[in-house]
This record gives structure tokens, C-alpha cells and sequence, in this order.
């Protein structure tokens, strides 16, 4: 029986195995976690539960179909890709979905789901950058053929999200350059590209704040009160309200937790399932497991990084490192929100985290990377 599913499931074994606790301990979390969602916008938990599984199938399947892809072919597929990120970014700005107030989502016809346009763009983006980066690696001192290639791209992607997620297009700006550090873009173009792009992002804040009525950044005044900290708007106040729970949270966990389905604090948290998941986890299963878990991802982590380092390939290392930083940023970000050392922002746990588009892109990734390593052990059974 093992070896039959062994003889399916291919790659990293390790990466296996954290995947399906993962997916595994979503399940159980977030019917612990969602009472306030059903406090909100009704429903029954188990209603919620079985949405959830639905996206962890689809997640699952996701990562089994997308590692048994010859690796040689996500290469191929990146600018395609790429450019479907666009269109789709395009189409979410115009006809976009609204809800809290951001146009964010995409709604799937017939089935009621909705898609975070953001969530492919973003991995999208790291598959074109990482090709544009092997292509170009003998021109990276040339600004018009090496450096411009590699930042229209970015600027573009980041644009696009720029004005319903601010959050998401400054950490992928940040994840974009550090893959371009790791492409050995020279540090001087590096340090001239970030000041480039604070200057567009303050000449956007002045030309809003100039003309007010043409509404540029209509969220712009949410960010303001995020960064902050300032209790001027209703939405503001929720928001720090619910910050102050997750600390509460956070201290109510102890060692131990309180147990699973018995926090109380996380009635009161809004995002309990996503933004707070952090919080949530903590006060129901301690300080002992939020450890294990936050191990867990280094672990995870580690094995993507090896794989990644392992590869004869540079587009498969590029992209290998860009994912698990991407990760490892989003699980840092969580738990530094639900703390209190960031402000609020949209960034929930990568495959624990009440399921979506997020959940289901985070294991696309995962499944991409274990393309790699297939094709890794095929090279090198010894290895496996």
C-alpha cells in the first residue's frame, strides 16, 4: 500500500508529508475557527467546512497534477502565463468583484467561488521574471537590454494590484527584487530600481492627495489609518479592535491553548480564519505547537531552498527560491500582524488559512517545485 502511493506521489518526500499535515490541520482549524463568520454572514459551520474541502481537493489535486508535468514544460508555459496574469488583473480591475470594500476577486460562474486574481499573478510573475533572468544573465549591466526587460514586467503586475491590494504589490515589489538579487542583477541597478519605485509610489500618494475628487487610491485613506495606527473611521476601528483581540488571543494560549473549539477570543476576530489565523491557532493550541508549527514551515522551507540549489537548471533555481520566499513571507507577515509589530494587511498562513485561491495557488507552487525534484530524482536515483 505505501509503496503504491509512493509509486504516484513523486519528489520530496519531506514535502510530501508537511503538505498533508498542513491541508490536514486546515480542515480541523478552520471549523474551529469560523463562529464568527457564521455570526457575520450566517450559514453553519459545517457549510463552511465543506467549501473548505472542496478548495483543499482542489489544492491537493492541484499539486498532484502540476508535479507530474515534465519540468521542461512550466519553463515553456511562463510568458503564457504571464500574460494571462495580466488580462486576468485587467479584467478584475474593471469588472472586478467587490468585497471589504476591494475589487479584488473574480467570481467563477455556476459554481459561486470566487478567484483572487492577485494570488496566480503573483506566482505568474515569479515563473516570467525567473526565464527573463536566464535569458538576460549576460546583460545584466545593460539597462536597455538586460534591466528594462526585467522590469517592465514587475511594474506592471505590481500596477495592476497596486490599487485594491497595497500590501500584496509592495511585498511582491520587495519578493520581485530579491529574486533579481538572487538573479545577480549588480546591487547599484538594484538600489536604483527600489528608489525608482518609492518615487512612483509617493508621486501616486501626492497626485491622489493633490486631486482628491479624480480618486486614485480609493483605499488610500485605509492605508493611512493601517500604518498609522490612527482610530478615525469606522473600518479603522474595527480593525484595531480586532488587532487588540488577537494579541488577547495570543496571550490566552499560554503553553498549551485552551483547546480546540474552546477559544473565545476568535468569536470576536473577524479574520479568524485568514488574516488572524496566527492568533487563532495560538490560543487554542499554545505557544508548544504555534513552535512546531512555525518549524514546520522552516522545514518546509529548507527542503524547497535544497531543491532549488540542487537543480543544473537556473530558471528552476530562481523559481524554486522565489516560492519559498514567497511563503516564508507570508507566514512571517501573519504572525507579525497578529502580534502587533505590523499593521494590518491581507496576508494569511500559505495551506492552513479557511480555503480560496490563496490555498489553492500556494499548492500549484508546491506542486511546481516538486516537478523539479522529480525530475532531480530521475537524474539522480541515489539522491531521491
Amino acid at each position: 500500500m505505501k509503496n503504491m502511493l509512493l509509486a504516484h506521489l513523486k519528489g520530496d518526500r519531506v514535502i510530501w508529508v508537511i503538505t498533508f499535515i498542513f491541508l490536514a490541520l486546515s480542515i480541523v482549524t478552520v471549523y474551529s475557527f469560523v463562529p464568527i463568520l457564521v455570526k457575520i454572514e450566517g450559514g453553519t459551520p459545517f457549510q463552511y467546512l465543506f467549501k473548505h474541502l472542496i478548495y483543499v481537493l482542489l489544492g491537493f489535486g492541484s499539486i498532484y497534477l502540476v508535479h507530474r508535468i515534465d519540468a521542461k514544460y512550466i519553463n515553456q508555459i511562463a510568458k503564457f502565463g504571464y500574460y494571462f496574469a495580466v488580462a486576468l488583473l485587467l479584467f478584475t480591475f474593471f469588472f472586478g468583484k467587490e468585497i471589504n470594500g476591494a475589487g479584488r476577486w473574480v467570481s467563477i460562474p455556476l459554481v459561486g467561488l470566487t478567484f483572487q486574481s492577485s494570488d496566480f499573478a503573483k506566482l505568474a510573475l515569479f515563473l516570467y521574471l525567473s526565464k527573463l533572468l536566464v535569458r538576460k544573465k549576460d546583460k545584466l549591466n545593460d539597462w536597455k537590454e538586460g534591466i528594462l526587460p526585467l522590469m517592465i514586467p514587475i511594474v506592471v503586475i505590481c500596477a495592476l494590484i497596486f490599487k485594491d491590494n497595497l500590501s500584496t504589490a509592495l511585498l511582491l515589489f520587495a519578493l520581485s527584487m530579491a529574486v533579481l538579487f538572487i538573479g545577480q542583477v549588480p546591487l547599484s541597478k538594484l538600489f536604483t530600481m527600489f528608489g525608482a519605485g518609492v518615487l512612483l509610489l509617493m508621486l501616486m500618494v501626492g497626485i491622489h492627495t493633490a486631486f482628491p475628487e479624480a480618486n486614485i487610491l480609493p483605499r488610500f485613506e485605509t492605508w493611512k489609518n493601517r500604518l498609522t495606527n490612527k482610530i478615525g473611521t469606522e473600518q479603522n476601528i474595527v480593525e484595531n479592535a480586532q488587532a487588540l483581540d488577537a494579541r488577547r488571543a495570543i496571550h490566552a494560549g499560554s503553553w498549551f491553548g485552551t483547546g480546540v473549539g474552546d477559544g473565545k477570543l476568535k468569536e470576536y476576530i473577524p479574520e479568524a480564519y485568514a488574516d488572524f489565523y496566527y492568533a487563532s491557532f495560538v490560543e487554542e493550541f499554545g505557544f508548544v505547537f504555534s513552535f512546531l508549527l512555525a518549524f514546520l514551515y522552516l522545514i518546509l522551507l529548507y527542503r524547497i531552498i535544497r531543491i532549488g540549489l540542487r537543480s543544473t537548471s537556473l530558471f528552476e533555481t530562481y523559481v524554486s527560491l522565489a516560492i519559498g520566499l514567497h511563503l516564508l513571507s507570508q507566514v512571517s507577515i501573519n504572525m507579525l500582524v497578529c502580534t502587533g509589530i505590523f499593521p494590518v494587511t491581507g496576508q494569511n498562513m500559505p495551506f492552513l488559512a479557511m480555503g480560496g485561491s490563496a490555498l489553492i495557488m500556494a499548492c500549484v507552487s508546491i506542486g511546481i517545485v516538486q516537478s523539479f525534484a522529480v525530475k532531480q530524482n530521475q537524474l539522480n536515483p541515489a539522491a531521491a
